[in-house]
């Protein structure tokens, strides 16, 4: 020990003179900050140092650019009145748009191999670099001593730089990821009667008695059946991500789907970010309640997915990021976890660049009742850019059968953001109706779904149990399975993803089609005054549970799109053809659609009529004449078909394939000839789409001292039919002998095709 702090007061010693040469160097500190309070105030007194030569593996994050463009663009991808509406970008575009440059990027790389820290992992936004090194590598690289702190309220110790880091870098850090472990990751799972939550303990009875599975326990396929009740989607075409901090053991996953007599269609994977193990046994003292949970409710809403990955991963940045960068994307993404990260920005980036390139991040609201300030375990749900899921007691009429009612769980999170999150703009107008809720900060949950202790659940290859867990942890995955639901049938349909659903979710809320598009959970608390259920929107069910398949159309907006029939057409030059347009109205789009088209050079292309009028559900059509010149260049063509409506744009793509009159040339077999002989070769020119003309021929590449002509050399081709030319040859006695490639040209007009015929000269003999 006392050597331990003897290198400590050396370290601090050090550092002074370090810090005077840094200044000089102009160290920045990071964005965010990463010294919990109670290292600061002393609540967690220093009991030693880490050691000196321990490897370590952080994660250096740089800060997204244009951030005030950033969050304009945000709100016009989700405002159906803007032309960005929806109009998601891919992962290099966002990069370009808001991503470090890559001059920051690589000024990082070098900055970290300077200093000692090897490179293991980088990412293609240039958001995260990962990097390992010893602990002294790393303080010496960021200015900060590892020590060891008793945590002030858990029994055990947690390791934390002393200060915040202040890299010698040209660009500024936004955070650095693994350098504490002052916050544990937990799941938000419940088991009945633990004392985990703040209401568990009373030992309320369990509602379960509809359920399909044992013991009257509610299965994944239940929750389909509650909250969907159709069986045409399945989530076909989507793929859906789940964050887990820790690994899973499959066998468990194929237990729960061999016990209830159902079959798992889905390619399940098991992504490791960052090195963390994706394996998780019992005999590793490792549980993946949560883990198989997971999945298992997801898998339950939409059993028909293309896919299902768990990120496993030690730090949250590292996860998140890989989301971000996926290929391809996922579309919907739940967390059943929650962190308590020292700045409570920390995640922003990745959040954003989720609603940016169209995805949904769901995250499970807390089973400890409402949200208290303070460190309480309620982040990333509060993240505005995020859809906070909190907790209902469902019942159903029958096992398997469709919904019957609905209350608040008593242990369901929800509440004003403990972490001083603003308001965001789509609910700013909510709160005015919700006299519970606050005008300034975020308020959550968004939405709710069954969470009580109604569950069957396998886990740990111990057996499994009916009716003994529950949580939000089952609500998160369940509404990313819902949203596949609705993202399969917009695809389906030529529309597209709903992305981020938030601004969707408050706009239904606040809509007409509210009681049909939702459950509107009205009684019951979360055990707090502030987070009654009550009708509309509140803090403890948000805007309530999914009501069948009337928000599926809604959580994608209300759009059009423009197909054609046939999508090709071939025609001859100097003819028209017409394509029948059809306008599909989609989740409810009504009103007039103009349409225009581009048009080859030289073509006339006429729409009739060019308005449309499209009523809710139905379809309008129109028809696209096309009428080419005699002049026109042959070839395919694509025409952009466009649609408008107010400030919704679409544009389609249609194929014109345009037929010029055109003649081919044959490929005469080689011939051979003595010197000073005659060679003779058939020459056949066929008429192509209507060809009708005089096609001129010569000749290149004749042996020296030889003659080559034509019979005739202006041929006339018949429409749809071919004549012929004798090609002659006629060497002389001092030809030399030898193989020559002879090119046969055929000209009329701008068309020319060239075809060759070889030939052999033999010597006298």
């Amino acid at each position: 020990m006392i050597l331990k702090l003897s290198r400590f007061l050396l370290t601090i010693a050090a550092l002074v003179s370090v810090v005077n040469i840094v200044c000089l160097a102009q160290s920045q500190a990071p964005f965010t900050h990463h010294v919990r309070e109670a290292t600061r105030n002393g609540k967690a007194p220093l009991v030693g140092l880490l050691p000196a030569t321990k490897n370590m593996r952080v994660v250096l994050t740089l800060p997204l650019r244009n951030q005030a463009q950033l969050q304009s663009a945000l709100k016009n991808l989700y405002d159906p009145s803007s032309k960005s509406f929806h109009q998601f970008l891919t992962v290099p575009q966002f990069t370009e748009l808001f991503g470090p440059t890559q001059k920051d990027y690589n000024a990082l790389i070098r900055w970290a191999q300077k200093n000692g820290l090897k490179v293991v992992g980088t990412s293609r936004n240039r958001v995260n670099l990962d990097v390992t090194g010893s602990v002294k590598t790393i303080e010496a690289a960021l200015h900060v001593t590892m020590g060891v702190y008793q945590h002030p309220t858990e029994g055990r110790t947690f390791y934390s730089p002393d200060r915040e880091p202040t890299p010698d870098l040209p660009v500024r850090l936004w955070h650095v990821a693994g350098l504490d472990n002052y916050s544990l990751p937990r799941p938000m799972l419940v088991r009945k009667g633990s004392g985990a939550s703040s209401n568990a303990t009373t030992g309320a009875s369990s509602n379960a008695t509809t359920g399909s599975g044992p013991d009257a326990s509610f299965l994944g396929s239940d929750m389909r059946a509650a909250y969907y009740g159709g069986t045409a989607l399945t989530g076909a075409g989507q793929t859906l991500g789940l964050l887990e901090f820790v690994g899973t053991d499959l066998d468990d996953l194929n237990t729960y789907y061999a016990n209830i007599g159902q079959t798992n269609n889905v390619p399940i994977t098991l992504l490791s970010v960052d090195g963390t193990s994706t394996s998780c046994t019992i005999a590793q003292g490792c549980d993946d309640t949560e883990q198989t949970l997971d999945m298992t409710q997801a898998l339950g809403m939409a059993p028909g997915l293309s896919g299902l990955t768990e990120y496993v991963g030690s730090t949250d940045p590292a996860m998140l990021n890989a989301m971000a960068t996926a290929s391809p994307l996922d579309s919907q993404l739940s967390s059943s976890w929650t962190w308590l990260p020292a700045d409570p920005s920390t995640d922003d980036p990745f959040f954003q660049e989720f609603a940016a390139q169209g995805q949904s991040f769901f995250e499970s609201s807390g089973d400890s009742g409402a949200w208290q300030p303070g460190e309480a375990f309620t982040f990333p749900s509060d993240d505005p850019f995020v859809t906070s899921v909190g907790g209902t007691d469902l019942n159903t009429s029958s096992a398997g059968g469709p919904w019957s009612s609905e209350t608040a769980w008593v242990d369901g999170g929800g509440g004003r953001s403990p972490n001083g999150f603003a308001i965001p703009f789509y609910q700013t107008t909510t709160v005015a109706n919700c006299s519970e809720c606050s005008t300034t900060l975020r308020n959550g949950p968004d939405v709710s779904a069954n969470a009580d202790f109604t569950f069957y659940v396998c886990a740990d290859q111990e057996g499994c149990t009916a009716n003994l867990f529950g949580g939000t942890s089952f609500a998160a995955p369940m509404w990313a399975g819902y949203l596949a639901l609705a993202n399969q049938q917009s695809v389906a349909n030529g529309g597209k993803t709903a992305g981020f659903i938030n601004p969707a979710l408050y706009n239904v809320g606040l809509g007409p089609s509210y009681n049909t598009d939702l459950h509107d959970v009205t009684s019951g608390s979360n055990g707090s005054p502030c987070c009654s259920a009550a009708v509309g929107y509140d803090l403890t069910t948000g805007w309530g549970s999914p009501n069948g398949s009337g928000l599926l159309s809604a959580l994608v907006g209300s759009d059009f799109f423009v197909s054609s029939s046939p999508a090709s057409q071939t025609v001859h030059q100097g003819s028209s053809t017409s394509y029948t347009l059809t306008v599909t109205a989609l989740n409810g789009f009504s009103g007039t659609v103009s349409l225009s088209t581009s048009c080859p050079s030289g073509d006339t292309c006429t729409i009739s009529p060019q308005s449309v009028t499209v009523s809710s559900g139905g379809p309008a059509t129109s028809t696209l004449t096309v009428s080419t010149s005699a002049t026109a260049p042959g070839g395919t063509f694509a025409l952009s078909i466009t649609g408008t409506s107010g400030s919704q744009t679409h544009t389609g793509s249609i194929q014109l394939i345009v037929l010029a009159p055109d003649f081919t040339a044959s490929n005469p077999a080689a011939t051979s000839v003595i010197q000073g002989g005659t060679a003779k070769v058939t020459e056949t020119l066929a008429s192509v789409n209507g060809f009708n003309k005089s096609v001129t021929l010569t000749a290149t590449g004749c042996p020296p001292d030889s003659t080559c002509s034509f019979s005739p050399d202006l041929v006339a081709v018949p429409s749809g039919g071919s004549a012929t030319s004798v090609v002659s040859v006629k060497t002389k006695g001092r030809t030399p002998a030898g193989v020559y490639t002879i090119t046969i040209t055929g000209t009329s007009g701008n068309l020319q095709h060239s075809v060759t015929v070889q030939l052999t000269v033999f010597n006298r003999r």
